[in-house]
């Protein structure tokens, strides 16, 4: 094995160039065998393998730096730079993180996970090193599907205007999650496939490289000839025109092409952007066939590809199912989303629907502004986002859609505790961001008949924009109350005769109420409350539920009724608390007469950024697991 032998970027630059190939197949051999066991974005990792190797060989890392955008594609790159024996323990438990960490390795610049951010983040770091007078290299690594957001031309166009020795590598494999949509994929395959430009460069590229002694020299002049160029075979090039020079496209499989070539930009003193074709997916069948299943994946058998699914329906499965099934009844529906119609549940709807559906590239911001317009014209927009990505978008909802009152339905996807990702994709601030802005109702469900009507009564009875979230998980087993119609303002109450009937003792006694409690959580942890109502009983504590199917508005006439017959309550949100409804509800409990005597407790995500897990540790670590709420509510029953 001759990852064995490399512990460093240094290690790898002792690697003859023959043995370059078998190393490429040794890493993407244990990505394959790690993500099928752990899960983990694969597509994307096998199609950056040799530019990885290009990237450590030529520059000096970690005195240079090399930036991922997003960072998801890392993986060989972390394994090229010391993490080689810890990689098996990837998006584990205290294991290392699926995306770039700074506490994990020098080699690491920035906490990454969300896209368009490095060419900006990269650009400050170049600044600050030659205020300093250091001469260090500053490399980006971005995907074409990053360059749909917008903050990736800012980025560019300030580079270009500081005209600082900036060295962008735009990582062109036509895919972000999904295949790659918009005018910037259509420019860059139309420089990727110039067949006339492609072969005069490789041919002057070699013709060069065999000229001894005047090479190095000839390379440099070459590669501003070669901009004039191009000149005669596109009209216009985006790059150039913010300020870049350009060289491309590139053999992203062929490290020596790569390495020739990042060799020169080194000593331009200009930004530079050199544009690498690369196949996502490349070393491994199925990823090669459908990249955008095994973009981000879970746990699959390595032999046929064939990925684990939940035994049950997830929410993201049955949204699919509900909004095909709405579009088909009313064609004033629309979809949108960000670059994530299969992570959403979009993909069928863009099949039926295609002419209703607008996929905006990974651009969240836009997304909803455009969905706003799309209200302004009479339709019914519903824009599917995950949670962690929504966070861009907190100025256009607020401005473009809360403002102006526009009936847009948004739909979170992955809403609370998110396995695996770590801090960079919790869905845990939503709550605490949108609660406060006028005009907005949000909506927390707990399973599919929640869901169902809760969409129905947002896309047909709200007048104004709706936020419904969802976590990442099956739905739980149906329950008759979450039958009830939707009302706004109001929750569903489950009493312990309904989920646990055989053992529940409400009701019994003169003084049964002092022996319950009341555990409030949001939708998204319906599960985990259930399971500890249960365990309740059994334990002698009629626990009831109020599952808050409303966090905005709130009917608190309502809520103070329920509540006033229990002399306890625990509050569980799977959001952050600072700012969340169930600081809000602790507060309004004992500042109301009716409710001023109960005794209440609170659980919800602390102020800290969450690690690595499964669900269950995640909640665990949050103080949110069922055990959790059971010990809530024990300690305040005395119990």
């Amino acid at each position: 094995m001759i990852l064995n032998d490399i512990h460093s970027p240094e290690d790898l630059k002792l690697i003859p160039k023959k043995l370059l190939p078998s190393l490429a197949k040794e890493i993407r051999s244990k990505i394959i065998e790690v993500v099928g066991h752990n899960g983990g974005h694969l597509a994307s990792n096998l199609g950056v393998v040799e530019l990885s190797i290009a990237l450590h060989r030529s520059f000096s890392s970690p005195q240079d730096a090399i930036i991922w955008d997003v960072s998801h594609q890392c993986y060989p790159h972390k394994i090229l730079t010391g993490r080689y024996e810890l990689f098996s323990s990837i998006r584990m438990k205290d294991g290392i993180s699926g995306f770039t960490k700074i506490k994990e390795s020098p080699h690491d610049y920035f906490d990454a996970g969300h896209a368009s951010s490095s060419i900006s983040s990269a650009l400050g770091l170049l600044s600050a090193w030659e205020l300093e007078g250091r001469k260090d290299k500053v490399v980006v690594v971005i995907g074409d599907g990053a360059l749909t957001g917008g903050m990736a031309f800012e980025g560019l166009s300030h580079a270009g205007q500081l005209a600082k020795n900036l060295i962008v590598v735009v990582n062109d494999n036509q895919m972000s999650i999904d295949k790659n949509v918009g005018s910037i994929s259509r420019y860059l395959s139309s420089l990727a496939f110039s067949d006339s430009y492609h072969g005069f460069r490789y041919k002057v590229d070699r013709l060069i490289d065999k000229i001894p002694y005047f090479n190095r020299w000839l390379g440099k002049v070459v590669f501003r000839l070669k901009r004039g160029l191009k000149g005669l075979f596109f009209t216009n090039n985006l790059f150039i025109d913010f300020g870049f020079e350009y060289t491309g496209p590139l053999n992203g499989h062929s490290i020596d092409e790569m390495e020739r070539v990042f060799n020169r930009a080194k000593k331009i003193p200009r930004p530079v952007v050199i544009h690498v074709v690369t196949k996502k997916g490349k070393g491994y069948s199925p990823a090669e066939n459908n990249p955008s299943v095994f973009h981000g994946v879970g746990p699959f058998n390595i032999s046929d590809g064939i990925v684990e699914k939940f035994d049950n329906l997830s929410f993201t499965e049955n949204f699919s199912n509900k909004i095909v099934e709405m579009a088909q009844a009313d064609s004033r529906i629309v979809a949108i989303t960000a670059a994530m119609s299969k992570g959403t549940g979009l993909d069928a709807f863009s099949r039926k629907f295609k002419d209703r559906f607008f996929d905006v590239g990974i651009a969240e911001e836009h997304a909803v502004t455009f969905a706003g317009g799309i209200a302004a014209g009479g339709l019914i927009p519903v824009v599917a986002i995950y949670s962690t990505f929504i966070q861009r978008s907190v100025d256009q909802i607020i401005e473009d859609i809360a403002l102006q009152n526009r009936h847009v339905v948004i739909v979170l996807d992955r809403a609370g505790a998110v396995p695996s990702d770590g801090e960079t994709h919790q869905g845990i601030f939503d709550i605490a961001l949108f609660r406060p802005v006028p005009n907005l109702s949000i909506i927390s469900v707990a399973g599919k008949k929640d869901m169902d009507l809760c969409l129905d009564w947002a896309v047909n009875k709200s007048q104004g924009p709706v936020v419904i979230r969802w976590p990442k998980m099956a739905c739980p087993s149906e329950l008759e109350p979450f039958s009830v119609p939707v009302e706004p303002g109001k929750g569903v109450l489950l009493q312990a005769t309904d989920f646990a009937p055989s053992i529940s003792s409400f009701g019994q006694g003169e003084d049964s109420w002092r022996k319950k409690v009341l555990l409030v959580c949001t939708g998204s942890i319906f599960s985990e409350t259930l399971r500890a109502a249960r365990a309740l009983v059994l334990d002698g504590i009629d626990a009831d539920i109020y599952s808050l199917r409303f966090i905005k508005p709130f009917n608190e006439k309502y809520f103070a009724g329920i509540a006033k017959l229990y002399c306890g309550i625990v509050f569980i949100e799977d959001g952050v608390k600072m700012g969340g409804i169930s600081e809000w509800l602790e507060s309004f409990v004992h500042g109301s007469t009716e409710t001023s005597f109960l005794k209440t407790a609170l659980l919800a995500f602390p102020d800290r950024f969450v690690a690595n897990g499964n669900r269950e540790q995640i909640l665990e670590e949050a103080g949110l697991s069922s055990e959790k709420i059971i010990n809530a509510a024990k300690e305040l029953m005395r119990i």
